[in-house]
């Protein structure tokens, strides 16, 4: 049977990715050079918090071997096609990418919402309803999860986009991650992460240890240029390990779907992010994938 394949943008000569949805889950291939086929595959997991069990999606190199580990944060709908479909091409690179349910305390087990107004307002609510404590706990269960599989380096990092780079952010004021990209992270400038929104995101920034991507969509209107320089200062300010991009985009410019999207924007991107996680965290266990019985067809 044939199923149908979807192009993704890959940032490395000699690659090739794609995707091909089966059934309720996303397959995705990567072929490197040397004829190295990269196949992910997907799984779910419970983690405990202090807030209650949160329901964790990990997408990962079907192959035997060891990776490195990053936490990736979606945006307010939480995991969504667009955030898996990125997950899933993170993963195909040779990373275990895990993807928390960031409202787990409100919501159902794999609750996602819509990309529409509704969706947003629900997000939105609970974006300033939950206690940054528990954005912190999570932040350390996902870490301690990654850290203790078999199958991981224990290399470290962390992604996000939108309130995902926020939680990148701080997920990165843990020592142990050494790599973190933050796609237009929201709130940093205004310290409205959590209930309050009184977040310490800003003052904490020394506690960062590892080295920070932070990219920002010139046109979006949620992080204007007084808050991008606000949070720019500071890292300055602490000395933080850092690489600062703003492109010509719009909030939303990585999301694969939608008016904003930007495809050349986003394989830019994405290749800054891949430069940053291959060269802080490596890339896992390829002698592995080139010998497994698991990349053919």
């Amino acid at each position: 049977m044939q199923f149908p394949f979807m192009r993704l943008p890959c940032s490395h000569t000699g690659r090739e990715c794609q995707s091909r949805a089966l059934a309720d889950k996303v397959m995705c291939r990567t072929i490197f050079k040397g004829g190295i086929d990269m196949i992910v595959v997907d799984e779910q997991v419970e983690l405990t918090t202090p807030w209650g069990p949160m329901r964790t999606h990990i997408v990962k190199p079907a192959a035997a071997g060891k990776y490195p580990g990053i936490v990736f944060y979606s945006e307010i709908f939480q995991i969504t096609g667009p955030i898996h479909r990125t997950a899933a091409l993170l993963a195909g690179h040779g990373y275990i990418v895990a993807m928390p349910e960031i409202y787990h305390e409100f919501e159902a087990p794999g609750e996602v919402f819509p990309y529409d107004q509704a969706g947003t307002e629900r997000g939105n609510s609970l974006k300033t309803t939950k206690e940054l404590a528990s954005y912190d706990a999570d932040a350390r269960a996902v870490l301690d999860h990654l850290a203790a599989r078999p199958d991981c380096t224990g290399q470290l990092g962390a992604m996000g986009i939108c309130i995902g780079g926020h939680l990148a952010y701080r997920t990165a004021l843990n020592p142990d991650v050494r790599a973190t990209v933050c796609f237009y992270a929201t709130d940093i400038h205004k310290h409205g992460l959590g209930k309050g929104m009184n977040d310490d995101s800003l003052q904490r920034a020394s506690d960062i240890r590892g080295e920070l991507l932070m990219i920002w969509g010139r046109q979006d209107p949620h992080i204007p240029l007084e808050g991008r320089m606000a949070v720019l200062n500071r890292l300055n300010e602490v000395g933080a390990t850092l690489t600062w991009h703003e492109v010509n985009g719009a909030h939303a410019f990585l999301r694969d779907e939608g008016a904003r999207y930007d495809p050349e924007l986003a394989r830019q991107c994405f290749t800054l992010a891949l430069d940053l996680f291959h060269r802080k965290l490596g890339q896992g266990d390829l002698s592995a994938v080139a010998t497994s019985t698991n990349t053919k067809n």
